[in-house]
């Protein structure tokens, strides 16, 4: 019972267990989501959600051998391999999504690290994305304390650098790139005064018990990830995840978030890659359950994303400001 009362208060940061959120993820479910609900309702409006945009700036290519990522040079996905987009045509795609509603705009390079000469242009694209009035984010694999620090110095406002999954099953998936090294990266992002958006990936085979020590681990960084993105495993043809893969029961999805929230009380929780695959009636009840951003665009990278006019309908009906024609 004290694991409990202790799990309930939302703590700031560290100190969790895996005892504790397996004792959340287990309350019966009412009492989960009114839990969630209160934490939620204590550091959130409880009727808004944020509005991303993510765009492929590199794609394919990447040395990495993630076994769920189509752009994995490792694989035969199908996935055209490009160069670094330009600027104006990045600042192009970021006009149009905040016409579309969105207040950050993230960018992604199917990168291990980047060069030098490619970190400046995406410093360009950075300040030029602050310009607009909106918020930055990228995610450019990993990166040294001086890369961080001059990402920073463009105005950069946040690195996504994603866990993946628990300390035990990350080794099924990357060989690559250790867990370590990931975490090295968010203390450089950390250091240089840059915030940290950082989640993982549900449905590829890992246990309900991955999923929560995937929580436990963001719960107790140093510092809380300001965004914790929670995807979805997109199904993509010729990646060794396929073997294993299979998508979680949408009410442990809903317990998952739920768990999330109280872990992580000031965390925007993003539903994030996978959203195709969830019913409004799912998608509702993770909003009731703290999740408070999704990302718009027919397209996340290279998959598949709900239609814009999906999106804005369902927040229509929930009644969610959300800035969404």
């Amino acid at each position: 019972m004290q694991q409990t009362k202790r799990s309930n208060r939302g703590l700031a940061r560290g100190g969790w267990e895996g005892a504790q959120a397996v004792a959340l993820y287990e309350l019966p479910f009412a009492e989960l989501m009114f839990r969630a609900q209160s934490v939620h309702r204590q550091n959130f409006d409880s009727n808004r959600v944020e509005i991303a945009s993510l765009l492929s700036i590199k794609t394919g290519g990447c040395p990495e051998d993630c076994g769920y990522c189509s752009q994995s040079a490792h694989y035969d996905t199908g996935v055209k391999v490009t160069r670094l987009m330009d600027c104006a045509d990045v600042v192009a795609a970021a006009q149009r999504a905040k016409v579309a509603g969105a207040t950050r705009f993230c960018m992604a390079a199917a990168w291990r690290s980047p060069k030098d000469r490619d970190l400046a242009q995406v410093c360009d694209m950075v300040s030029a994305i602050k310009a607009l009035g909106l918020e930055s984010c990228v995610t450019l694999g990993m990166l040294t304390l001086g890369q961080a620090e001059r990402l920073a110095e463009a105005g950069l406002d946040f690195y996504n650098h994603n866990v993946d999954t628990s300390p035990e099953f990350y080794g099924r998936i990357i060989t690559t790139r250790t867990l370590q090294d990931r975490i090295e990266t968010l203390e450089h992002v950390r250091k240089a005064g840059i915030k940290v958006c950082c989640g993982g990936i549900v449905g590829m085979g890992e246990r309900v018990e991955d999923r929560l020590a995937m929580l436990v681990l963001l719960a107790n960084l140093p510092s809380h990830p300001e965004s914790v993105p929670i995807n979805l495993w997109n199904e993509v043809e010729g990646v060794p995840v396929n073997d294993t893969a299979e998508r979680p029961d949408p009410i442990a999805l809903v317990r998952l978030v739920a768990t999330a929230r109280i872990m992580m009380p000031k965390s925007v929780v993003r539903l994030s890659a996978g959203r195709q695959y969830m019913t409004d009636e799912l998608q509702a009840l993770c909003f009731l359950a703290g999740a408070n951003s999704i990302f718009i665009g027919d397209v996340l990278l290279t998959t598949r994303n709900p239609k814009a006019d999906r999106d804005a309908d369902l927040l229509d009906r929930l009644g969610i400001a959300s800035g969404l024609a």
